[in-house]
C-alpha cells in the first residue's frame, strides 16, 4: 500500500499556497479586513441590530474572494471538466480542506460559512445527480460560481435528527403540490433564494420512502421566516421557516416523488467525510499552535515545552491525528475506488471523530496558552465555538455512532462496492 500523497495533489497544494498569499492575503489585509478575522471578528461580522444575520460587507468580501478563486481556477475543483472543475477526488477535497484549515483562521478558509477558495459545493453535486434537465439548465452554473444556492430544510422542531418523522406534508392537486410544516435550523436562508424542503408525501412517520423533496421559492405565498436562531458562534444563517398552504409546481420535486430520503443520505455521505478534514485540520493547527508557543513561554526560567504536564496531552492529541488523518485518507480513497455509499460507516466514524478531536485540541490550546488563550486574541475559542456545532448538525455524534454500530451489529446493510455482485 503506498500512503504517499499524489505528486499532482501536492504540486496542487503548492499551487493553492501561491494563489493564497498573491490574490487572497492582500485582500485579507486591505480596508482592515482583517477585522473579521482578529478579536474583533465575531463583532465586526454580525449585524447585531437585525436579528444577529451576517454583515452585508463581510458577506460580500466572502464572494469576492470566491470570485477569485473562480476566476483563477480552484473553486470548482472537485467537479466534472464539462462544469470548470478540475475532476476532483474525494481524497483530493480531503486532503486540500484538511490542508486550508491547518493554515488556521483566515480569508482562504473560513468553516463558520463553509466558505473556501475551493468549494464544498454539495448542492452542485446534488444537482448533477438528481436534478432535472430543467433545474441543471437554472441551477448548475450559479451553484458552480457561487452566485446562487438553495437552503436544506430538512431538520423539524419536535424531531431533530430523525429525519424520517416529517410533520412537514405535501399533498397533491392537480399539477400543484401544497406544503405545509416548519423547518428549523435552515442555514444559509437569509439568503437563499430557494429551500429545498423535505416533506412527507406519502405513508407514515417512520417510513424511508414516502418522502420528497421540494425546491421552494423563499417568496413564494406562505413561506416565513420565523426566526434566526442566535448560536454559540455569531453571526446566524440558521433560520426556523414556517410553510402555510405553500403551492409548488410538481416540476420543484427534486430527485423523484417519494424518493428524497436517499438525496439527504447523499448529501450527508458527501459533505461528512470533507468537514471531517477540516476539523482535523483545525485540530492540527490547535497543536502546532501550542507547541510553538511552549518553546517560546519561558516561565520560572525555562521553557514550556520541557514540562511533561505540557507534552503528554500535545502527543495524545497528535497521535490521534496520526490516526485520524489515517482513517480519513483511507475512507476517501475507498469512497473515490467503490462509491459513497459502500463506505458509509467509515464516513460516520471519521466524522464523529474528527469534530470530538477538534473541540478537544482547541481547548487545549486554550490551556497551553493560559490567559491570552483565553482571549479573542487568539482563534481557540473561535475554533472551538465553531467545531462544538459540528458535534451536533449533519449528525449528532450518537447518531453517527449508532449507524456505525448498525452496520457492526448487523441491523443496516452497507451498500455493495462498485462492480461488487
Amino acid at each position: 500500500m503506498d500512503f504517499d500523497i499524489p505528486k499532482e495533489l501536492v504540486d496542487y497544494l503548492k499551487e493553492l499556497d501561491d494563489f493564497i498569499e498573491r490574490e487572497i492575503k492582500p485582500l485579507e489585509q486591505q480596508d482592515d479586513n482583517i477585522r473579521f478575522f482578529d478579536y474583533r471578528r465575531e463583532n465586526a461580522r454580525t449585524d447585531w441590530d437585525n436579528g444577529g444575520l451576517p454583515k452585508e460587507e463581510w458577506e460580500a468580501l466572502l464572494a469576492e474572494a470566491r470570485r477569485r478563486a473562480d476566476a483563477a481556477g480552484h473553486y470548482r475543483y472537485p467537479f466534472p471538466k464539462e462544469y470548470g472543475g478540475k475532476n476532483g477526488t474525494n481524497l483530493g477535497m480531503a486532503i486540500i480542506r484538511e490542508h486550508l484549515a491547518a493554515k488556521g483562521l483566515g480569508l482562504h478558509n473560513d468553516l463558520q460559512n463553509e466558505h473556501s477558495i475551493v468549494g464544498n459545493n454539495v448542492g452542485l453535486i446534488l444537482m448533477l445527480a438528481y436534478g432535472t434537465d430543467e433545474q441543471k439548465e437554472k441551477w448548475v452554473e450559479p451553484l458552480a460560481n457561487g452566485t446562487m444556492g438553495f437552503a436544506f430544510g430538512i431538520t423539524e422542531p419536535k424531531h431533530g435528527s430523525d429525519a424520517t418523522h416529517m410533520e412537514t406534508v405535501a399533498v397533491r392537486n392537480g399539477d400543484e403540490w401544497i406544503i405545509n410544516g416548519e423547518k428549523t435550523w435552515n442555514t444559509g436562508v437569509h439568503k437563499a433564494p430557494f429551500d429545498l424542503v423535505f416533506a412527507r408525501t406519502k405513508g407514515k412517520a417512520g417510513d424511508a420512502l414516502g418522502i420528497t423533496a421540494f425546491l421552494v421559492p423563499m417568496k413564494a405565498p406562505g413561506v416565513k421566516i420565523e426566526t434566526m436562531l442566535w448560536t454559540f458562534n455569531m453571526p446566524t444563517d440558521h433560520g426556523h421557516v414556517s410553510f402555510t398552504d405553500v403551492r409548488v409546481p410538481h416540476g420543484s420535486i427534486f430527485g423523484g416523488e417519494d424518493r428524497g430520503l436517499q438525496v439527504v443520505q447523499h448529501f450527508f455521505n458527501e459533505n461528512r467525510i470533507r468537514q471531517a478534514a477540516s476539523s482535523l485540520g483545525a485540530a492540527q493547527y490547535c497543536v502546532n499552535e501550542s507547541v510553538k508557543y511552549a518553546h517560546e513561554r519561558k516561565p520560572f526560567g525555562k521553557p514550556l515545552a520541557v514540562n511533561q504536564g505540557i507534552q503528554f496531552p500535545l502527543v495524545e492529541l497528535q497521535t490521534q491525528c496520526e490516526m485520524l488523518r489515517a482513517l480519513i485518507h483511507k475512507t476517501a480513497w475507498m469512497m473515490d475506488k467503490y462509491g459513497a455509499f459502500s463506505v458509509s460507516d467509515k464516513v460516520s466514524m471519521c466524522n464523529f471523530w474528527a469534530n470530538r478531536l477538534c473541540c478537544e485540541a482547541a481547548d487545549r490550546a486554550m490551556q497551553v496558552h493560559g490567559g491570552i488563550g483565553y482571549s479573542r486574541y487568539k482563534p481557540f475559542e473561535h475554533i472551538y465555538r465553531h467545531h462544538r456545532r459540528y458535534r451536533i448538525t449533519e449528525g449528532a455524534e450518537e447518531i453517527q455512532m449508532r449507524r456505525v454500530a448498525g452496520y457492526m451489529f448487523g441491523f443496516m446493510k452497507q451498500q455493495k462496492p462498485k462492480g461488487v455482485e
